[in-house]
């Protein structure tokens, strides 16, 4: 098990916040996205470099994984969705200067040779993973879920092994995987169709064997029910856990990959069990849109990490800085990786807010937000 993927563990790094709430203090590790207690605090005053946006251009899906050696491992999808990348660096800030190196490029004919999509980069048990969707190249939309291992300390260097298929329940168009632990137990969660159901994807859940294999059963989660999550295709994806205040959240993205794109949000008491779908609730409204002021458009496809002090949780999440797109918006290329401050209310649930203007200096820690 990768200590600092469980969402269950208690802090190792982290010190107690000034102002704590009446509740009790936040803890987090600073590790990978959603590592917390019970109750949140407010933020100290501003010790990092501020984030300017976008951070890194052309590059969708965004991936961030906090390791335990203290860097930000960053991936995402390239627009011409033939390769998958890797950037390293000791800040976030960084990511966007960091060299990027092409680990893994699709093949020429057959398996994983079309649609190489939205990579996350986890470590467990002493080896890095990487989940990614692909399809044949003879047959594009048969998009699935695919992994690469690497047993080297250093994901750089050392060999990527494909190790085939992660295999759902059904052969149907899949993507979006992302892991992680809660309370000693490996989940892996993911969007897929499911034969005879009324949409494109729904989010499923299930528990783990092994970083390669389901143990049954998998469980739906959410499916486009809504109005907003059914504009252009009815979509629900790309899930992303964090866990504060005695919960655990579940963000996803709704809708086309145009300006409707947008992102909904699941709860569920951390002491519940996960695989009943009746234990979570899920939010009528977006919780990230769209913004005409700050020129945002198609905010989504997040996932959380924690900033440089340890405290601060940062939202990680793809847009555009335009509303019209000519064409397939598939095969626009500017949707760019930006990063923010993800606020928490009062009631211990998170606040996105809106998507952050570009060049923005988006100070991480200002003393009382």
């Amino acid at each position: 098990m990768s200590r600092a993927d469980d969402l269950s563990r208690t802090p190792a790094r982290r010190t107690l916040l000034m102002g704590a709430i009446a509740a009790g203090a936040l803890t987090t590790v600073p590790g990978i996205p959603g590592i917390a207690g019970t109750a949140h605090a407010a933020a100290p005053r501003a010790t990092g470099a501020p984030y300017v946006n976008p951070l890194v251009r052309n590059r969708a899906d965004p991936h961030i994984h906090r390791h335990t050696d203290g860097r930000y491992y960053f991936t995402a999808t390239a627009p011409e969705y033939d390769r998958i990348i890797l950037r390293r660096s000791r800040t976030i800030r960084g990511i966007a200067t960091a060299d990027e190196s092409v680990i893994w490029r699709k093949h020429e004919t057959g398996a994983m040779g079309a649609h190489i999509w939205a990579p996350e980069i986890h470590h467990i048990d002493g080896k890095w993973y990487v989940y990614f969707a692909s399809a044949p190249a003879e047959a594009i939309w048969d998009i699935r879920i695919w992994v690469l291992e690497n047993a080297n300390r250093d994901p750089f260097k050392g060999t990527w092994v494909e190790r085939g298929q992660l295999k759902t329940a059904w052969e149907t168009f899949s993507l979006d995987a992302t892991t992680f632990t809660h309370r000693g137990s490996r989940y892996l969660s993911w969007a897929q169709h499911e034969p005879g159901m009324d949409n494109n994807t729904a989010v499923w859940l299930s528990k783990m064997a092994d970083p390669l294999t389901l143990t049954g059963p998998q469980v739906r989660l959410t499916t486009p029910e809504f109005d907003w999550e059914r504009i252009g295709f009815r979509v629900n994806e790309g899930p992303s856990f964090i866990k504060r205040n005695g919960r655990i959240f579940m963000s996803y993205s709704a809708s086309a990959t145009d300006f409707n794109y947008c992102m909904g949000l699941l709860t569920i008491d951390a002491r519940a069990d996960l695989m009943d779908p009746a234990n979570w609730t899920k939010s009528p409204t977006p919780v990230f849109t769209s913004n005409d002021t700050t020129k945002q458009y198609g905010p989504g496809h997040n996932c959380f990490t924690v900033a440089e002090d340890g405290c601060t949780d940062v939202l990680v999440y793809h847009a555009r800085q335009y509303k019209d797109i000519v064409g397939d918006p598939l095969n626009d290329p500017n949707r760019h990786t930006r990063v923010q401050k993800l606020g928490w209310n009062t009631d211990g649930t998170p606040d996105f807010g809106i998507p952050v203007a570009d060049t923005q200096v988006n100070s991480l820690l200002e003393s009382g937000s």
